[in-house]
């Protein structure tokens, strides 16, 4: 959609990545300070705080919802990352719909979420083991403040993740 802001035509779109109710605005780059100032005027008696990346992100990894250059990439097929049901495979000019209707093959690591015990947070590349054997590798980890424990995103194999047991992160 479309509003304005002093005196500026503005897009508006909920497009955020969080799994919150939201919406992010659209502004010349030379009025986005005016912009931010006023909003967080504005907000301040309702008691609107700004966050930063780190945040948003957390709220992203609690919804369990994947994130470009973490759980999703070019070389990532949707199934492996529990979006397949939202590939629709029979429009007319789908690019990429050989190779997603071949399938990421035998053995491709598939995404599955983690609880980790204590407080430290795995993050990104660290190894995830079953027992002493590699299994997968973290995509994001954060201490989850919703939970009031560290959670994580890993591709695992496809073996391991149909077990359902505990996987340990180093």
């Amino acid at each position: 959609g479309s509003g304005s802001f002093a005196g500026i035509e503005i897009m508006v779109a909920r497009t955020g990545y969080t799994g919150e109710d939201g919406f992010e605005l659209y502004v010349p780059v030379e009025r986005a300070a005016e912009l931010w100032t006023a909003l967080t005027a504005a907000g301040e008696p309702l008691g609107l705080v700004p966050c930063g990346l780190a945040a948003r992100d957390t709220l992203r990894l609690e919804a369990g919802m994947p994130l470009y250059g973490h759980e999703l990439g070019l070389g990532i097929q949707p199934v492996q990352a529990g979006l397949g049901r939202v590939v629709v495979t029979d429009k007319p000019a789908f690019v990429g719909r050989e190779a997603i209707l071949a399938g990421p093959g035998d053995g491709a690591p598939v995404l599955v979420g983690l609880r980790a015990e204590g407080r430290r947070a795995a993050r990104a590349e660290y190894a995830v083991f079953h027992g002493d054997a590699l299994v997968g590798e973290v995509t994001s980890g954060a201490l989850s403040p919703t939970l009031g424990y560290p959670i994580a995103m890993a591709f695992v194999s496809p073996e391991v993740s149909a077990l359902g047991t505990v996987l340990e992160l180093d």
